[in-house]
């Protein structure tokens, strides 16, 4: 991946705070859910309830599809986000005190209630494995297609 199309998925990902998640469930049938979530470079970060069906969803099949975009009056200006990610739950105590870090500098207005218990509501880690960008600024549908490496996930990391 280019640096440029890089910074411009960071961009994308920093600029919003709602994403969709769609999960696979055990039955067969998908699930979308909009979540809050923070990033840093191209990996997300949401908090879920350990009772959630999404987490129950993950739980049995980490791939998920995610979204992130704007609504736009204008087609033409269309920017977003399509990815396939893998879900997981943090282990590692650094990289979730990490990651509250970012959604208390995103979210400051749940400050207040501190951070939620990991035992009630564990923080997922999505890594995607594709990234689909649209900028319709290129033309009508336009998108790009990238596969995600492990050298262009440690050259994003630090978005805010």
């Amino acid at each position: 991946m280019t640096p440029e199309l890089r910074d411009s998925i960071v961009k994308l990902m920093n600029e919003h705070r709602i994403m969709t998640v769609a999960t696979n469930r055990s039955d067969g049938w998908p699930q979308a859910t909009v979540v809050g979530y923070v990033n840093d470079g191209l990996i997300l970060y949401t908090f879920v309830s350990r009772t959630s069906q999404k987490y129950i969803n993950i739980m049995h099949d980490k791939r998920v599809s995610i979204t992130i975009a704007s609504d736009f009056s204008e087609p033409l200006k269309i920017t977003g986000l399509s990815l396939a990610a893998y879900a997981g739950v943090i282990q590692d105590r650094q990289e979730f005190d990490r990651a509250c870090q970012l959604f208390l500098r995103r979210y400051p207005e749940y400050a207040p209630w501190g951070v939620p218990d990991p035992a009630l509501a564990p923080m997922l880690r999505m890594i995607p494995a594709v990234i689909s960008v649209l900028d319709y600024s290129k033309g009508f549908g336009h998108s790009e297609l990238v596969k995600i490496s492990s050298q262009d996930l440690g050259a994003a990391r630090g978005g805010k």
